[in-house]
């Protein structure tokens, strides 16, 4: 059974070696602001999966504006990368619909 922690790579590891990882390596993924939001991809490393399925340690957050608070989370860093691309474009084009960004 996990401890639900994870490396960037998606490998199970103790909560002394996340910690470790988390004072030696940057969680920032991607940042990009589009008019008033702020949007951030950060590795998370705890697993925040509800229920049974691959590990979500990776999330995209807006931040201000009209879409605040929406989130979004990953399994892979590849994953959030794209994530983070297709909020940040939806947000460029006026519209979000959770529906059409993918988890």
């Amino acid at each position: 059974m996990s401890d639900g922690y994870y490396d960037k790579e998606g490998h199970e590891i103790t909560q002394d070696d996340w910690v470790e990882l988390s004072k030696k390596e940057s969680k920032m993924v991607c940042y990009t602001v589009v008019g008033d939001s702020g949007v951030s991809t950060v590795w998370l490393g705890i697993d925040h999966r509800l229920g049974e399925g691959r590990p979500l340690i990776f999330e995209t957050l807006i931040m201000g504006g009209p879409n605040a608070n929406d989130m979004w989370r990953y399994t892979t860093s590849e994953e959030a990368e794209f994530g983070h691309l297709e909020v940040v474009k939806a947000l460029i084009a006026g519209r979000i619909d959770m529906s059409e960004v993918p988890e």
